[in-house]
């Protein structure tokens, strides 16, 4: 026999409920596997301080990934490396188009607007990098498979969208990438950022902006005088 309209809608409720419940305790288990695992890194990180940290139990965060501290080191990875490709593939569709080229006196100007974006995003996604960080440190005690993830999820996908904008710029003549436009990719990534990375550990402690803007424009200057076209 079927219940009354309002019976209905209270089954509804309490049925929903749970569901709700379940979404915010995940959400609060990978918000604070984030905190843990970018402050002590992946080695030194343990389930029973993320379970404290999300007001959650061990058996809770079990039930939302059964394979435990990898499986969710793995998966908040996969989702911060996402998030942060998908901005910074934003940022080069925007200054840098593969499909619209800039004019040759614009190429410089937009090559430094794409490099600070870049270099911005260290501090717009400090969790993701200072997660970043403790992966390099520690690469040698985190399984490949999750290093294998983290790369297909965001490093790589850049790279080749890089690589694409460099072969664009090739076929126009506005630079020469040598016969390698994905080595053009690396050549210019590395310019722009590795000093910076280096000396703010990884956003860690950020420079001066003046400092930043003045080593992200020596690195695009040293790039075109590597890459610059000669015609």
């Amino acid at each position: 026999m079927t219940g009354t309209g309002s019976e209905d809608k209270t089954r509804t409720a309490q049925t929903a409920q749970p569901r709700r419940g379940r979404g915010d305790k995940a959400a609060a288990i990978v918000q604070a596997a984030c905190e843990v695992f970018g402050r002590d890194g992946y080695s030194r990180a343990s389930i029973d301080t993320i379970a404290t940290e999300a007001g959650a139990s061990t058996r809770t965060i079990y039930n939302h990934f059964p394979g435990g501290k990898e499986e969710l080191f793995r998966s908040i990875m996969q989702l911060s490396a996402e998030r942060v490709r998908d901005e910074q593939l934003a940022q080069l569709r925007r200054y840098l188009d593969p499909e619209r080229p800039p004019h040759p006196d614009d190429l410089e100007r937009d090559l430094l607007a794409l490099a600070r974006a870049w270099v911005g995003l260290m501090t717009d996604f400090r969790e993701h990098f200072s997660l970043v960080r403790h992966i390099y440190g520690e690469a040698g005690h985190i399984p490949a498979e999750v290093l294998d993830a983290w790369q297909e999820a965001g490093p790589r996908v850049v790279d080749r969208e890089v690589a694409s904008a460099m072969a664009a710029l090739g076929d126009r003549g506005l630079i020469d990438v040598h016969g390698s436009p994905a080595q053009a990719a690396v050549h210019f990534m590395a310019l722009i950022s590795t000093e910076i990375t280096q000396r703010s550990y990884w956003g860690v402690s950020p420079l001066p902006q003046e400092e930043a803007d003045r080593l992200t424009a020596a690195g695009v200057r040293a790039f075109l005088r590597a890459y610059g076209s000669a015609g």
